[in-house]
């Protein structure tokens, strides 16, 4: 009697951290890691991040249907979301103009409202400007952002896909905002210097 009581308490105690888990999971945080190298230098790949998801919407458990929404994204924001064209994938970019926003990129230089944009975190890899009619990559626009909708782009300017290449991330398709780097292993490094123990803890920027 004494084992099958403690039994039973083990598995209320399974029972109540499975039901604490799925909470936090559908409500409040998910991890998320980075796959590619499209938000470089900020993040790299293999860099595991903490999504705040009570950022911007709140949603059904396990569906994009939103419930109600809490905030919207800023300019500058880091966030994660449902690729459009694609809502089994999760990606991960920077915020560059929300709905009413009028964007335009010439020769590598973001504009928003007629105005340069704060690209502090952009970095190029290639100094070669293509045309328009060639690529969206250094020359885009002018398109005005739909409303509830934001133009989202990748630190890693010359090696991103993103809103320059398939369009608007809608309000219904965030995740949430990225808000802590908590762990980063480099797979490329000998098992002795594989984690990144500069980066844990790090607040995203």
């Amino acid at each position: 009697m004494h084992l099958n009581a403690k039994l039973k308490e083990y598995g209320k105690s399974l029972i109540i951290a499975a039901v604490i888990a799925f909470f936090l999971r559908s409500f409040v945080v998910e991890a998320f890691n980075i796959p590619s190298g499209s938000m470089e230098p900020t993040l790299l790949v293999g860099d595991y991040l903490l999504v705040n998801r009570l950022s911007y919407v709140v949603k059904v458990p396990f569906t994009d249907r939103v419930l109600f929404n809490i905030g919207s994204p800023k300019p500058g924001d880091t966030v994660v979301f449902r690729f459009p064209l694609d809502h089994s994938k999760d990606f991960i970019k920077r915020v560059v103009a929300k709905g009413g926003d009028t964007l335009e990129i010439r020769d590598k230089v973001v504009y928003v409202n007629g105005l340069k944009a704060d690209d502090s975190r952009a970095r190029f890899s290639d100094d070669t400007d293509i045309p328009a009619f060639l690529s969206f990559k250094d020359n885009f626009g002018p398109v005005t952002v739909p409303s509830d909708c934001y133009f989202v782009m990748g630190d890693n300017r010359d090696n991103s896909l993103d809103s320059r290449f398939w369009g608007f991330v809608r309000k219904d398709e965030l995740v949430g905002k990225a808000e802590v780097l908590y762990f980063s292993y480099d797979h490329s490094a000998d098992l002795l210097h594989s984690v990144r123990w500069g980066r844990v803890g790090h607040l995203i920027r």
